[in-house]
């Protein structure tokens, strides 16, 4: 009996150590800005003079301008993870999106509110890829799963927290508290290592965060490739489907209204759970795919059900939110998987973008929804987009290659 306890007590003492710790409370603040917005989109659209009935085509904007900043920062902040160091991206990301998060709270335009959700967007998108790779990096490849749980994890519960910060606050508090807390991570910041890899592969004087590298065969496009679009449901489900919780609500005619912050908050609830079961049960079953494939065929019901119902009434709703927060709750997996996919001097080049392409495909899949609902209405527009993405995730799934026990040691050359 003594073995078991002493393996999990060495578990245990490597995912506590300072840069795991680290990585996933910047991840928490991360998430907290970044689910901010759909929690506050409409008291500080509406306190900066947006008219109810432009809500929603401006709240796209606003969305599809932070989403485009989080391309263009993935791109930036992937190369510089592998040029300069995992660690001089947690620096630089978390100081920009906490001056930009503070910069929001200031706003009194649309203009303005759209350029900051931008510049937002820009320094979140370093915060997952330069954590997760670090992690990856850092841990021995057995628990390295139970290691990027914990920063996924960590990841939902900022979004959490974003809800009851502006359940307490008004919009511009919450905006201030989040910069503030991403200010004061930065000071712990300044006792994290670099990782071991990143140092090694520096002193081979190999080509690093190289893009052109990256395209160089046909194989890495497509191993590229299927790791982005394997995360397309779980964007699907946020930007769309949560973000946009109120006017499905309407939608499904019922009679109360639903708080895109209660549907945010279950959704996020939901994933923390999956988070945990989807990384435990990854380690348990030795394999990646099995179970990103059981998560995704799982939500892809449950969107059914959202869309098609019958919902009886708010309850019934918020329950639904919950349960597809779960089983969207392959996030930590698909991060993982990511990093496990690629050498050295690309991983965090790959791990930093393919979240943020991911993040990104909302800009495409909201314009699809919104010529779909022109046409078929908000629910069928919203199932055909589904739909799509599900497929397209599930072909993707289909010819990746599992990475449980892959040996993270190596250079792409």
């Amino acid at each position: 009996m003594a073995q078991p306890l002493t393996e999990n007590r060495s578990v245990l003492s490597h995912i506590t150590r300072l840069p795991v710790v680290v990585a996933a409370l910047g991840y928490l603040v991360d998430m907290y800005d970044l689910f901010l917005f759909s929690i506050v989109r409409v008291p500080s659209m509406g306190d900066i003079g947006i008219p109810t009935e432009n809500m929603m085509e401006d709240g796209f904007i606003l969305l599809d301008l932070q989403m485009a900043g989080l391309l263009i920062g993935g791109l930036l902040w992937g190369i510089m993870g592998d040029k300069k160091g995992r660690l001089s991206v947690l620096f630089g990301s978390i100081l920009i999106y906490s001056l930009a998060n503070i910069a929001n709270g200031f706003v009194t335009s649309f203009e303005q509110y759209a350029f900051f959700r931008f510049i937002a967007g820009v320094g979140l998108a370093g915060e997952l890829g330069a954590g997760i790779t670090l992690v990856s990096e850092i841990l021995p490849k057995e628990i390295r799963g139970y290691g990027t749980t914990l920063v996924a994890t960590m990841g939902v519960l900022g979004a959490i927290l974003a809800y009851f910060i502006a359940d307490t606050f008004d919009w511009r508090m919450s905006y201030f508290i989040g910069g503030g807390l991403g200010l004061a991570l930065l000071i712990m910041r300044i006792r994290v290592f670099e990782s071991g890899m990143f140092v090694k592969a520096k002193e081979h004087k190999v080509s690093r965060g190289n893009l052109k590298l990256l395209f160089s065969t046909k194989e890495r496009i497509v191993k590229y490739m299927n790791s982005i679009l394997i995360g397309l449901p779980i964007w699907f489900v946020v930007g769309i489907l949560i973000t946009f919780s109120p006017e499905f609500g309407k939608a499904l005619g019922l009679t109360e209204s639903v708080e895109a912050g209660k549907a945010v908050i279950f959704a996020f609830g939901g994933q923390v759970i999956g988070n945990l079961i989807s990384g435990f049960l990854s380690q348990y079953v030795k394999s990646r795919k099995k179970v990103i494939l059981f998560f995704i065929l799982t939500s892809f019901l449950l969107v059914l059900a959202y869309l098609l119902g019958p919902i009886a009434d708010l309850s019934m709703f918020y329950g639904l939110c919950f349960l597809l927060g779960i089983f969207n709750g392959y996030w930590a997996l698909f991060i993982t998987v990511a990093a496990e996919l690629f050498g050295t001097n690309l991983r965090a080049t790959v791990a930093t973008t393919v979240p943020n392409f991911v993040r990104g495909s909302v800009i495409p899949l909201t314009a699809l929804f919104t010529l779909g609902k022109n046409y078929l209405g908000i629910l069928n527009g919203a199932l055909a987009v589904g739909v799509v993405a599900f497929i397209i995730a599930g072909v993707a799934l289909y010819y990746l290659e599992e990475t449980y026990t892959k040996d993270l040691d190596y250079e792409e050359m």
